[in-house]
């Protein structure tokens, strides 16, 4: 399976200090780069850790002290990713700005590209995370494959779509939903109402929200391919990895993914750099795909920093998802995503009933020697995510009981 691509898209072949997201400005007296990451959730925490092996000065943005990554980076600025001031202050003060998710406003980003400070991903690659509407024309205009869609204005709209293409259908906000939230799978009429009804409360600063329709696809299996690409070009793509979702949470990750030839791997893995050069993305890029029963696939979702389906990376590949994307947003050599065993298996860690979670890894590291695990740092409530623990090994069925195991005890079920 080919690890490594190098893009032909135009934009690939300028310098770092010629893309259209700015360059990195050199390093301060003390040899040190200052990366501004706007989020401070977990994902931020795991970039910071492999900064911190770099030698990068790690800048956050953060709505509390108490968040994930707040808890663990020296340089903290308490303000709103909504905050127009607190965003272009704090984005002065760095070299180059990444995020931890999304939600900071399109036009934002903008007025930072044009102030010169480097973004990435840029504005024009990360508007298709943020706007599902404008993914899925760009991915439809580049013959991607996905679910037949429509942008529905209105109920009337949205039940025609489902006359036209059958029911159910999902119903999904154009912005602002994350882990299952801003996603309605509707049986029928009855069911239009709740997400023209509900779209308010995911408002994603000022940009408008719309509705759009998707066909419901009878999938076998869900899958990610997470690549991450850098401003002069180079691409590199992890092996694809079975994911499983629940309540619109990913539970579960086998990498790489079961049964899958190696010719379809880099089948896939190539899309996923395809559809990140076409769109200029820096960093990483994850792929959410649908695969039917006739092996054949369409893109879900994309995410363009470090994503929940790639946490096996930290244990299970020789460069993780988190080191390869510091290193993209500064235009270092990409390293190599190839696994560090056969078989990789993560499983999150959502709140159950179990709080002290460092107390109860006595239980899970005397069983398992080999477990790795992360902790957030997080309070413990139901359903939030709060860790992951990750496995190596030969058998995927051992692997995936073992962490199975280990996730089912931090989360009070030691029957797991």
């Amino acid at each position: 399976m080919p690890w490594v691509s190098a893009t032909s898209d135009p934009e690939s072949q300028k310098s770092p200090s010629q893309t259209s997201t700015g360059g990195v400005r050199s390093a301060d007296s003390q040899g040190q780069y200052r990366v501004g990451i706007i989020g401070g959730g977990q994902l931020a925490r795991m970039m910071h850790q492999a900064a911190v092996s770099l030698g990068v000065h790690v800048k956050l943005l953060a709505t509390s002290p108490d968040e994930s990554a707040a808890q663990v980076i020296s340089d903290v600025t308490i303000g709103s990713h909504l905050d127009h001031d607190a965003v272009m202050d704090f984005a002065r003060g760095c070299d180059v700005v990444t995020f931890d998710h999304e939600h900071v406003p399109t036009e934002y980003l903008r007025e930072m590209e044009d102030a010169g400070i480097a973004v990435r991903p840029g504005s024009e690659a990360l508007v298709h995370a943020q706007d599902k509407a404008v993914m899925r024309a760009r991915a439809a205009a580049d013959g991607v494959p996905c679910p037949d869609w429509e942008v529905c204005p209105g109920p009337e709209q949205l039940i025609a779509f489902g006359e036209r293409h059958g029911w159910p259908v999902i119903a999904k906000t154009s912005r602002g939903g994350y882990d299952g939230k801003g996603v309605w799978k509707v049986e029928g009429p009855d069911g239009v109402p709740e997400p023209f009804e509900a779209m308010g409360g995911l408002a994603d600063g000022q940009q408008p929200i719309q509705i759009l329709a998707e066909e419901y696809v009878d999938f076998t299996r869900e899958l990610s391919a997470i690549v991450v690409r850098s401003p002069s070009g180079q691409g590199v793509a992890y092996p694809v990895s079975e994911t499983v979702q629940r309540d619109g949470i990913c539970v579960e990750t086998t990498t790489p993914a079961p049964g899958m030839s190696d010719e379809r791997q880099s089948e896939i893995q190539q899309m996923a750099l395809d559809v990140a050069g076409r769109l200029g993305v820096v960093g990483v890029l994850a792929v959410e795909l649908m695969e039917r029963a006739d092996g054949s696939v369409v893109v879900n979702e994309l995410a363009m920093r470090p994503h929940n389906t790639g946490h096996w990376s930290i244990h299970g590949a020789r460069t993780s998802q988190f080191a390869n994307h510091i290193r993209a947003v500064l235009d270092l050599p990409l390293g190599d995503p190839s696994l560090t065993a056969p078989v990789v298996v993560m499983e999150n860690v959502l709140g159950g009933s179990v709080n002290d979670l460092t107390g109860a890894l006595q239980h899970c590291f005397a069983r398992d020697r080999s477990l790795h695990v992360e902790l957030y740092g997080k309070q413990v409530r139901p359903g939030r995510k709060v860790g992951h623990v990750t496995c190596l090994g030969t058998d995927v069925e051992d692997v995936r009981r073992r962490a199975r195991h280990a996730a089912g005890y931090l989360m009070g079920n030691p029957n797991a």
